[in-house]
C-alpha cells in the first residue's frame, strides 16, 4: 500500500515539478522583456481599423464601452462594431443612435466565436486592415489603439495588449487583478523575451483583419476561442507579440459565483484543447515548430492557484507516511513555486490591500477545486460572466 502511495505521489510530483519549472523559467525571463517604444514602421500609413465588441446580455456596461470606443483617439480610420446578442430593446435603441455599426445576432447557443464570425460576414464588403477585439466591459487607455496600429505597421500580424484591472473593489476582484498581472508577466513578457509567442487573452488583442477572419471561420469553440486561435496562428508560424504599452482595462470578477463560472470556463477550455492538440504538438516538435509545442505544453499546467496547494498536500502526506525524501522534494518545489509567483506579481500590488485579498485565498482555492467537477457543463454551454452588477 505504501509503495502504491509513493508511486502515485511521485508521478503527481513529477508533473507539478515540471509545471513549477516552466512557470519559474518564464517568471525570470519576463524581466528581460523590452517594450517596443520605438517601432520601425517604415512610414506605412495607419491601418484602417475595425473595433469588434461582442456583447452578450451586457446591457449594464455596453453603452459606456461603445461611447468610449467611439471617442477613443486614433490616427487612422476606425469603425466601431457592436455585436448585440440578447440585449434589451432600450439598450438597442440607445446604441442605434451612436456613430457605430450595430449587428444583432440570434443563436440557439451563443458563443463569442459565432458572434465574431457572423459580424465579419456582414462586413465582407468593407476593406479593413486591422481588427481590434474588445469585451463588452473593456475600456481602452488613451493611445492603446495607436500602439496596436504601430505594432501592425511594423509588420506584426497578431498582437496581445496589456489587460489591466478596471476595478479592485473587493478581495476577489483584487485577487483577479493580481492573477492578471502574474499572467501578463509569465505568459506574455516571459515568452516574448526569448522569442516565443505571447498568450492570447480573448480581448484587448489585434490582428491583421484578413488573417483573423480566415482563421476564425474555422473556429467554433463554445468557450476559450482565444486558445484555439492562439494555436491556429502559431501553427501557421505567426508569432504573437505582446504590447505592454497598449493598455486595455478589464472588469475583474467581484463575486465568488462569478469567479467560479469564469474559472470553470477557463479550465474546461484549457483541457479540451490539450487533448485535441497534443498529437499535433508532438509532430510540430519533430517538424521544428517549437513555438507550437511550447504553447500546447502550457495547457498541461494545472490551474495556478492549485499548484502550491497540490505541492503542500504531497509534502504533508509524504511526511506523515515517513517518505521524507519525497516530502523534501515537494517542499522544495513548493518554495520555488511561491518564489515564481512572488517575482511575477507587479509592484503596484504590494500593499495592505494584498494582505486582505490573500485572506480570500482559501475560499478561492475551494471554488477552483469545485470547478473541476463542473467541467462537463462548460463543454456544452457557454458560461457567461456578467459585468457591471456590483
Amino acid at each position: 500500500m505504501l509503495n502504491l502511495l509513493f508511486t502515485i505521489q511521485l508521478i503527481f510530483l513529477i508533473w507539478l515539478a515540471c509545471s513549477v519549472t516552466y512557470v519559474l523559467l518564464y517568471a525570470v525571463t519576463g524581466y528581460f522583456y523590452k517594450t517596443n517604444q520605438q517601432r520601425k514602421v517604415d512610414n506605412n500609413p495607419y491601418p484602417k481599423a475595425v473595433v469588434l465588441i461582442p456583447a452578450y446580455k451586457e446591457d449594464s456596461v455596453i453603452c459606456q464601452v461603445a461611447e468610449s470606443a467611439i471617442a477613443h483617439p486614433y490616427k487612422g480610420q476606425k469603425e466601431v462594431v457592436i455585436i448585440a446578442d440578447q440585449l434589451q430593446a432600450a439598450t438597442m435603441n440607445r446604441l442605434s443612435k451612436m456613430d457605430l455599426t450595430l449587428v444583432e445576432v440570434k443563436f440557439e447557443k451563443s458563443t463569442k466565436a459565432k458572434a465574431l464570425n457572423f459580424a465579419m460576414s456582414t462586413l465582407e464588403d468593407e476593406t479593413f486592415d486591422m481588427a481590434m477585439i474588445l469585451d463588452a466591459d473593456n475600456l481602452m487607455k488613451e493611445n492603446a489603439l495607436n500602439c496596436m496600429a504601430e505594432e501592425y505597421r511594423s509588420g506584426k500580424l497578431a498582437i496581445q495588449g496589456n489587460r489591466m484591472a478596471k476595478n479592485m473593489n473587493t478581495s476577489f476582484a483584487f485577487l483577479d487583478a493580481i492573477s492578471e498581472g502574474i499572467n501578463n508577466h509569465i505568459y506574455c513578457k516571459g515568452p516574448n523575451a526569448v522569442n516565443l509567442s505571447s498568450r492570447l487573452v480573448g480581448s484587448g488583442m489585434a490582428f491583421d483583419y484578413s488573417l483573423f477572419k480566415a482563421l476564425m471561420a474555422e473556429i467554433d469553440a463554445i468557450g476559450g476561442f482565444d486558445k484555439e486561435l492562439e494555436l491556429a496562428l502559431i501553427e501557421q508560424k505567426v508569432k504573437i507579440h505582446y504590447a505592454s504599452d497598449a493598455i486595455v482595462f478589464d472588469e475583474k470578477v467581484s463575486k465568488p459565483d462569478d469567479f467560479a463560472n469564469q474559472r470553470t470556463r477557463w479550465i474546461s477550455a484549457q483541457y479540451q484543447f490539450l487533448w485535441k492538440k497534443l498529437p499535433k504538438a508532438l509532430s510540430s516538435l519533430i517538424s521544428g515548430n517549437f513555438d507550437y509545442f511550447y504553447k500546447t505544453m502550457q495547457l498541461v499546467l494545472p490551474p495556478r492557484i492549485l499548484m502550491p496547494f497540490f505541492l503542500l498536500m504531497i509534502t504533508m502526506i509524504s511526511w506523515f507516511f515517513e517518505l521524507q525524501n519525497l516530502a523534501f522534494i515537494a517542499a522544495l518545489f513548493l518554495a520555488l513555486n511561491v518564489l515564481a509567483y512572488s517575482i511575477a506579481i507587479p509592484k503596484m500590488f504590494w500593499n495592505k490591500q494584498m494582505v486582505n485579498a490573500f485572506l480570500s485565498l482559501p475560499r478561492a482555492l475551494f471554488i477552483t477545486v469545485s470547478c473541476l467537477f463542473k467541467l462537463s457543463k462548460a463543454k456544452k454551454t457557454f458560461i457567461h460572466t456578467p459585468h457591471g452588477n456590483d
